[in-house]
């Protein structure tokens, strides 16, 4: 399938329009030259609406509509768990994590780290991250775009992939985090509304007469199974969703690790005027969290009868596009695309965020803020090269790639929890627990990993994480105990910080816990 020239005019309307939009809200003020806050902290004068789109522009990427609406096509809405229990996990970073984080001056999670265990926690884990972020996030949000960009256009996969990099790194070079977070609401609006056509589109043709309300229907019919949200332990996909484990367990773990001690997402309430502005921006996004399983699981299910007997499930999604007609094609491709480079930046500009503020900068503290902006720079073309230049062998083989980057990430997400957990919670926690912490769950998440591998024994990898979280906390616990902290490394204060939050925030925290009962007690 082609596009249509009114596709490809669409198409280049959003290019010309997000990339002059991002150099418009990066131009600098008369005699003002950028420096390291204003590039990658945005001035610290981000707006709660634009915190708000930024975070989910920065998750909702390829891994999510590819790879979760191929999920929703394999195992059915359960995956949703994933973004809704995301939903509540928000609301703890914003009433919990963020005032600590704000009132302490926090750029970068390494940086926290070293405030609270010392320099050589934080050198550890933005290495860590580094490699987190070009190896795993980058080269799988390339991969599947190139697929999508591949089944739907017919252009080279390879072709594509380069293009949506170096797109993604050219509009946000120059501004940094203002150029991404700023665009962001446009890029989510395109979204929301592009996924919400395929959506009506779909159900629409396979309910008839009925319409939409009809087309839901007929698949709750002919696909009870594809419904459940908690899935039993005959069901073929419970080890990737392994029953309440995504409401009690390990998921927890997976989730709060993203949200709240994740450079790229983090670092968009990092960047808010004040505690307040953030947490809006918080509130905003767990709302929007809430609506994408509509955009990204559905279209999955309903592929089950529109385009059956895929080879593989993460074809689900652009074969639901090529159902689209010319025009409304053009508009969802751009959703897609613009989900695609934006999440792109995101990742981009933390790492270059990561590398010239806690690996450059520590090891140069006498270079100008002129410099760090122009090591950001380089640090981010460098990033996208390695990420085009090893997407294909990373990811060329995965059969749901989505799966393929939650195991993966559960291997260090344990020791990462513990780590800022006890970081911000406990003092009596010292720096020999947390390299425990950091290395110790490592090794052991791999242990088990690989047993499950050679058939020792059998265990989902969600419930590993939860298993690896509780060892590794009472190791960091017990070393803590048995040999207290000799030098005081601990600068994070607590003064002054209050988790007191305002009444809008509270009303949007009861109606985000109000609506997940509703969906869980609907779905169980």
């Amino acid at each position: 399938m082609t596009l249509a020239p009114v596709d490809i005019a669409v198409l280049a309307v959003y290019a010309v329009a997000i990339f002059g939009l991002a150099q418009w809200v990066s131009r600098d003020k008369a005699g003002h030259q950028k420096n390291s806050t204003d590039y990658f902290l945005a001035g610290k004068a981000l707006p709660w609406w634009a915190i708000g789109a930024s975070l989910i522009a920065a998750n909702i990427s390829a891994e999510q509509i590819i790879g979760m609406s191929g999920s929703g096509y394999a195992i059915g809405l359960a995956i949703a768990s994933y973004e809704w229990m995301a939903a509540l996990t928000l609301l703890i970073v914003g009433k919990f994590f963020l005032p600590v984080f704000l009132r302490n001056g926090v750029h970068t999670m390494p940086q926290f780290l070293e405030q609270r265990y010392g320099p050589s926690v934080r050198t550890i884990m933005a290495v860590f991250w580094l490699g987190l972020y070009v190896f795993v996030n980058l080269t799988s949000i390339l991969w599947l775009g190139s697929i999508a960009i591949h089944t739907v256009a017919g252009v080279d996969q390879m072709w594509a992939l380069a293009a949506i990099g170096v797109f993604a790194l050219a509009y946000q070079l120059w501004g940094g985090l203002k150029a991404v977070a700023l665009t962001d609401i446009v890029q989510v609006a395109l979204l929301v509304t592009g996924g919400l056509i395929i959506v009506y589109l779909s159900l629409d043709k396979i309910g008839g007469d009925g319409g939409v309300l009809g087309g839901f229907h007929t698949l709750t019919q002919r696909f009870p199974e594809k419904f459940d949200m908690i899935l039993s332990r005959d069901n073929p996909h419970y080890k990737d969703l392994p029953g309440l484990s995504v409401l009690i367990g390990g998921m927890w773990i997976m989730n709060i690790s993203y949200w709240g001690f994740n450079q790229y997402i983090i670092q968009r309430a990092l960047g808010a005027k004040d505690l307040a502005e953030a947490q809006k921006g918080i509130a905003l996004a767990a709302y929007l969290k809430l609506l994408m399983p509509v955009i990204v699981v559905l279209p999955g299910i309903a592929a089950l009868m529109l385009v059956p007997n895929l080879a593989k499930p993460d074809q689900a999604y652009p074969e639901m596009m090529k159902l689209l007609p010319p025009g409304l094609l053009g508009l969802v491709f751009a959703a897609l695309i613009a989900a695609i480079v934006a999440s792109l930046a995101a990742k981009i500009n933390s790492i270059a965020t990561i590398f010239t503020l806690d690996v450059y900068a520590k090891a140069r503290p006498t270079v100008s803020e002129r410099h760090l902006v122009t090591v950001g720079r380089i640090t981010a073309v460098v990033a996208v090269a390695i990420g085009i230049a090893t997407a294909r062998p990373l990811l060329g083989g995965a059969e749901q790639a989505f799966q393929f980057i939650q195991d993966f990430t559960g291997f260090f997400t344990p020791g990462i929890v513990v780590i800022f957990m006890l970081g911000l919670f406990w003092k009596r926690a010292t720096t020999a627990s947390a390299l425990v912490a950091a290395i110790g769950g490592a090794a052991l998440s791999g242990a088990f990993f690989f047993a499950n591998k050679l058939g020792y024994f059998e265990m989902p990898f969600m419930n590993r994480v939860g298993l690896v979280f509780l060892i590794t906390l009472a190791a960091a616990v017990i070393v803590s105990l048995a040999a207290p902290q000799k030098t005081v490394v601990n600068v994070v204060t607590l003064e002054g910080v209050s988790y007191k939050t305002t009444p809008a925030f509270n009303i949007a925290g009861i109606g985000v816990i109000l609506i997940l009962i509703a969906l869980y007690a609907t779905w169980w």
